[in-house]
């Protein structure tokens, strides 16, 4: 297993620091048939201040204080038109354990594993409205999830022990389930749907550090299929990541990391391996009925040029606050519903030439800025 995705908070990384495991997939309704993308993350933040209370940073007392965040919490919930949410539990330090070597992390009674997530959630419409430092909707969500890890990406020395013991950027992120088969069921707001191998299109991701990236970058796609051939790529992924690296406080051109696994062939454009010389260009609008992905990058040999959107009434303004408990983030959108095209190109002579265009659906996205 890859340690990348095992517990990264010690030491004063322990009292301002976060750390958290995402799953996103899609499930099928059991009476309708009806696909609909879900979500899962086992969440924490500064685990080195308070091992027995809930602190939650947003509470008006907490703010006014400068009291900070700690505690573990269960994020869970589903993108949609109808019925999308984000449910938040949060839980004392007490109830929290992770290994440093894989993942395998309990909250409570839920627990994720390499190969096995489960856990519930729960908020009612009451307790949501008493309590916005919560900042959760209402609602119900238990699931039962076998995962088999397909694809991985490791965005290489960046997550090395070396630059993590240096304590070197304010966010980092590995996914260790690039493209993931996930089996069971998930039970929400008292419907049953589920998730099958061949169709969860699953991913799972873990970020952690100081702070988040302003703007903040992300874009997952497993459902793709072949203009070339007209098949759908049971072993391909894209994965793009970033938008705004900040190592040893300092603040860099903003840059993204792109991967995509091509039916056994591995194609990457990463800033952080700079003697590929690989460069972009990207822009990601936010307009009044959707979310735009424009984004080149190109090195001596090979380009990528992807063209994604996602239904702005699809999508989640998702919640997170910082270790120093400030809400930055209140336009965030999220969502799981993200389409579009990934051209691949190689150079030939002075031309570039299309190896494949490939058409993606159901795609995972994330978008969004700092504001007060």
């Amino acid at each position: 297993m890859n340690s990348r995705n095992g517990f990264m908070l010690s030491g004063k990384r322990s009292r301002r620091g976060y750390d958290w495991w995402w799953h996103s997939f899609v499930a099928e309704n059991e009476k309708t048939g009806e696909q609909r993308p879900y979500f899962i993350e086992y969440y924490v933040i500064n685990p080195g201040l308070d091992k027995g209370n809930i602190v939650p940073g947003q509470l008006p007392e907490n703010k006014a204080s400068g009291r900070k965040p700690c505690y573990a919490m269960i994020k869970a919930g589903r993108w949609g038109e109808e019925g999308k949410a984000q449910l938040h539990n949060l839980y004392p330090i007490s109830a929290f354990s992770a290994s440093r070597k894989e993942m395998n992390v309990r909250i409570g009674e839920n627990t994720a594993t390499e190969t096995k997530i489960k856990g519930a959630v729960s908020l009612s419409a009451e307790e949501a409205k008493k309590h916005p430092e919560y900042m959760s909707d209402a609602g119900e969500m238990s699931w039962d999830l076998e995962a088999e890890k397909v694809l991985a990406y490791s965005v290489g020395w960046g997550t090395s022990p070396f630059f993590r013991k240096l304590d070197a950027f304010n966010m980092y992120w590995h996914a260790q389930g690039m493209r993931t088969r996930y089996k069971g069921t998930v039970i929400f707001n008292g419907e049953r749907w589920n998730v099958k191998p061949e169709t969860s299109y699953g991913y799972q991701d873990k970020n952690w550090g100081r702070d988040y990236t302003s703007p903040w970058v992300w874009l997952n796609c497993n459902k793709l299929t072949s203009r070339k051939t007209g098949k759908k790529l049971e072993h391909s992924s894209l994965d793009v990541g970033g938008a705004q690296p900040v190592a040893f406080g300092i603040s860099l051109p903003r840059r993204l990391l792109l991967a995509l696994h091509y039916e056994g062939k591995f194609y990457e454009w990463n800033f952080s391996k700079f003697w590929k010389g690989s460069k972009q260009v990207f822009d990601c609008p936010v307009l009044e009925d959707r979310v735009e992905w424009n984004i080149e990058a190109w090195d001596g040999l090979l380009k990528i040029e992807i063209k994604f959107a996602c239904p702005r009434p699809t999508m989640l303004n998702v919640n997170y606050e910082n270790p120093d408990g400030q809400k930055l983030h209140n336009e965030l959108w999220n969502g799981g519903y993200a389409s579009g095209t990934i051209k691949i190109m190689e150079k030939s002579g002075r031309k570039w030439v299309v190896i494949d265009t490939l058409d993606g659906e159901l795609g995972g996205c994330e978008y969004g800025e700092y504001n007060d």
